[in-house]
């Protein structure tokens, strides 16, 4: 029987992962974290499979090689996942098991591959398998299979709990390896400055008028160029000003201070959230090359809670591991997995309440 492993698997993204991989009977479970009754709770919710608590820090190299061995594939969705990098992947890897991160992105993977990790010739080790990045790079692909688009504009964003681990994470997204603000990428290249803040805007799918902020990830720099995009503009969208807020004066301020300014960005989520109420909503909006009748041009997704649909993104890509559609090899999630397949998944799922391809 395959062994799946899920480290924080008592979070809000790992608890998801594993009552889907439960319900869909992927194979045991082994449930990772530093506090062994709220894994062994988890555990409890896992009816109909085999499921163990294990007790492992991050920071311990003997739980964490002990925590892997054994087990078929390991996801993380431990955090932060900014200053955990590779070093999960590496342990799983060593151990014989596939590896899936719910976040992690380019960062992580160039530095599992520039320190010549082993196993990946017959491994593999998927990063940004969540919601953003991961199916923010993924799902677009529906609305290109028709033919080359000349436009593209991703929308995504919302209200949600935003907890002191993410929040340190939200404040490491900056510098060139992440994206550029206020960019958008026109004919084959990054634009810096093309762009400027949406604010007070209506969008279909978000509730009432939000404030867009240009932001083009290295996640959309790679569709785009993929794709072929003559120009795609990528915002993250927020309910107030309050987060971009915070996050500007954390990077305003001196680097090594930033986790001093993390209460400062829970505090910005929960002002967003009492005005809004959580959800999330992902927004792809297309002008194709060849406009022909009855052409998709955009798609609507939402959910009201983004991160457990991480831990669904999560939990899907491991399902995908376990019947072997996935070569080995380092990978973003957006790069091995079927969007097709993939947003038919998601439109059963509970945590998605309303998916529109038109």
């Amino acid at each position: 029987m395959t062994q799946v492993g899920v480290l924080g698997g008592s979070g809000t993204v790992g608890r998801i992962a594993v009552e889907r991989l439960a319900g869909w009977e992927v194979g045991s479970l082994r449930v990772g974290g530093r506090d062994l009754d709220r894994a062994a709770e988890a555990c409890t919710a896992a009816t109909g499979v085999p499921a163990e608590p294990f007790r492992v820090d991050l920071d311990d190299d003997a739980a964490l090689r002990d925590f892997c061995a054994g087990c078929d594939i390991v996801i993380n969705c431990a955090g932060p996942s900014y200053r955990v990098l590779d070093r999960v992947a590496r342990a799983a890897l060593a151990g014989g098991a596939h590896y899936v991160d719910a976040a992690g992105d380019l960062v992580a993977i160039d530095a599992l591959t520039a320190g010549g990790a082993t196993g990946l010739d017959h491994h593999a080790a998927v990063f940004s398998a969540g919601l953003m990045p991961g199916l923010s790079g993924l799902l677009p692909r529906l609305l290109a299979v028709d033919g080359p688009l000349a436009r593209l504009d991703v929308y995504v964003g919302g209200a949600a709990a935003i907890g002191p681990l993410s929040a340190v994470d939200a404040l490491l997204t900056r510098g060139p390896r992440f994206g550029t603000a206020l960019a958008a990428w026109r004919d084959g290249q990054i634009v810096p400055g093309a762009l400027k803040p949406l604010r007070s805007v209506a969008l279909p799918g978000f509730r009432d008028r939000v404030h867009a902020w240009p932001f083009l990830s290295t996640e959309m720099s790679r569709l785009a160029a993929e794709l072929g995009v003559d120009e795609l503009r990528n915002y993250t969208v927020y309910v107030t000003e309050a987060i971009p807020e915070a996050l500007a004066r954390a990077w305003a301020d001196d680097e090594a201070a930033l986790d001093a300014h993390v209460p400062a960005v829970v505090a910005a989520a929960g002002t967003d959230l009492a005005a809004a109420g959580p959800y999330y909503a992902m927004l792809f909006q297309t002008v194709p090359r060849d406009p022909a009748p009855g052409r998709a041009r955009r798609l609507l997704l939402r959910t009201p809670d983004s991160y457990a649909l991480s831990g669904v993104v999560a939990a899907l890509t491991a399902r995908e591991l376990h019947e072997g559609t996935i070569p080995p090899g380092a990978h973003p999630a957006s790069d091995v997995l079927s969007p097709s397949r993939t947003l038919t998944a998601l439109r059963d799922d509970p945590l998605v309440t309303g998916v529109e391809l038109s």
